[in-house]
């Protein structure tokens, strides 16, 4: 593929103690170059998992994600032909992934990085593996969805998975992680607190999600410090956890320990 889904990344005020949870939880390897004052970094095979402190000024949650093309070049030159409006900046060396950051037309943004970047550090480095546990793919609520989706599939070759009669999603695949685009809408939110476009959830394939269960009660068990927000807590919590769940493509859905919202199958 020309474009991989390699990175997602989170803003946390519990950087460190979200790095803990995906290790415990999911068996995510956490990057072996510790930067103990910067993100926090874990993999599970392919896609890294960058969980940065959360600065002034910056709303914690999910953030974005990363695009591992084969050529920055061509991805320029098909922007500047067809998306001109699109602009890119170059991020500082001390990202582990990102040698640049840019948007798609609905102002979603987003990482690319290219092999053989100065930058590229941790687990970005690593050969493929394959894990028990994985990230599948990362949902994103957004406007002008088709033209989002059209916008993916010009400029960085995703494939669009097919999709059922009625159904307002579209999924833009890399042959092993999807990007799901989900219809933002204001009136989805009467009931419960408006989130702005952008990044919604995280997806997981799991080998059991009973086991997923069972670990998740043992983790908080052994460390309350490790047990998940409640997703479903009084009527505004109840109504998001119904908006969550109808869009979702899971069977278990619930949060970390900072409010980021998992969306768990098995594969």
């Amino acid at each position: 593929m020309f474009a991989r889904i390699k990175h997602v990344a989170i803003v946390s005020d519990q950087y460190a103690l979200q790095g803990k949870f995906y290790e415990s939880l999911f068996g995510m390897t956490t990057a072996a170059e510790k930067r103990s004052e910067r993100a926090v970094t874990v993999g599970d095979g392919y896609v890294g998992l960058n969980i940065n402190p959360r600065k002034p000024g910056r709303p914690a949650g999910l953030d974005h994600f990363g695009l591992q093309v084969e050529d920055v070049e061509l991805v320029k030159a098909r922007l500047r032909e067809k998306y001109p409006a699109i602009e890119m900046v170059q991020r500082p060396s001390t990202r582990p992934f990102a040698g640049i950051t840019t948007h798609d037309p609905a102002g979603n943004v987003f990482d690319i990085s290219q092999q053989g970047m100065e930058n590229r550090a941790s687990v970005y480095l690593d050969a493929a593996q394959e894990r028990e546990n994985f990230i599948s793919h990362i949902a994103i609520r957004t406007m002008n969805i088709e033209a989002v989706a059209q916008f993916y599939q010009e400029v960085y070759e995703l494939k669009l998975l097919a999709r059922k009669a009625g159904d307002p999603n579209y999924s833009l695949t890399d042959g092993r992680v999807t990007v799901m685009l989900l219809p933002w809408s204001i009136l989805d939110y009467m009931g419960t607190g408006i989130v702005r476009p952008g990044p919604d959830h995280i997806g997981f394939k799991v080998k059991s999600v009973e086991a997923i269960k069972e670990r998740l009660q043992t983790i908080g068990d052994n460390n309350p410090h490790l047990r998940p927000w409640t997703l479903n807590a009084g009527k505004e919590g109840k109504a998001r956890h119904e908006l969550f769940a109808a869009s979702a493509c899971g069977e278990f859905h619930f949060c970390d320990v900072d409010g980021i919202l998992l969306d768990v199958s098995e594969k």
